[in-house]
């Protein structure tokens, strides 16, 4: 964190939790939605479980991959902008 103000790490840490609320809630109300179909019982049953455990692998797996993509277009920015740079 290059010379960041204590207000400035601050924001970028509230920012942090709120993505992560943020896609907390977005698979809850996918993998929901996707799996659960029985309301007739309060067990969850084994079908609804596999959804479930499908659903939150697959979701974590494609954040992971998406954030791994921005890291790397990150980098070609960055390297790009060095290379015009004055010297």
């Amino acid at each position: 964190m290059d010379n960041l103000t204590p207000e400035q790490i601050q924001q970028q840490e509230v920012r942090q939790v709120q993505n992560f609320l943020s896609y907390y809630n977005r698979l809850t109300e996918l993998c929901f939605a996707d799996c659960i179909h029985d309301f007739t019982n309060r067990r969850i049953g084994a079908n609804e479980n596999n959804c479930a455990m499908h659903c939150t692998e697959k979701f974590l797996k494609v954040i992971q991959r998406v954030g791994v993509r921005l890291q790397e277009v990150q980098i070609m920015q960055n390297e790009g902008l060095m290379a015009n740079q004055p010297q």
